[in-house]
């Protein structure tokens, strides 16, 4: 039997469509129950990042650091990187499953003055969170915000 391709656009039937019968498709006979979902669109309450635990890492980190240096221009893009790396890989090393980390660190020499600084986000209160520390010695200060954003 030789068989051809329909035109284009146009399905070819079945036999039991054929016959007039109708083929069930797979969503039909699926039962109620396995159509609930299997993936977690929010983590368990043990698995939630804490607020606490993420300064503990930053204060921890940018003191072990910081203490006892002093502000030198030409090392602060370096060591504004090596603190955000080590505090990016230890807020890792809690292994919150599905939790991206973001961490900004800003190093100013210390003259005296005022610095306030903000930030504005638009994401999920129950799952996500930020913390941020603050460091101070008599030549710079530090201040380490991380922020914890569960994936979906």
């Amino acid at each position: 039997r030789i068989t051809r391709r329909p035109p284009c656009g146009r399905r070819r039937l079945g036999r039991k469509e054929e016959e007039g019968g109708s083929v069930p498709t797979a969503a039909a006979t699926m039962s109620a129950a396995s159509k609930t979902p299997t993936y977690q669109i929010r983590p368990e309450y043990r698995q939630r990042i804490s607020v606490n635990e993420m300064k503990v890492v930053i204060k921890s980190v940018v003191k072990e650091e910081l203490e006892g240096k002093t502000y030198q221009t030409e090392s602060v893009q370096d060591q504004t990187t090596a603190i955000a790396d080590k505090i990016r890989n230890r807020l890792r090393d809690l292994q919150k499953p599905r939790y991206k980390f973001f961490v900004q660190v800003v190093i100013g020499e210390q003259r005296g003055e005022g610095v306030r600084m903000g930030c504005r986000t638009f994401w999920d209160a129950d799952t996500d969170a930020y913390a941020s520390e603050t460091y101070v010695n008599d030549s710079l200060f530090c201040v380490a915000t991380a922020y914890g954003v569960y994936l979906y």
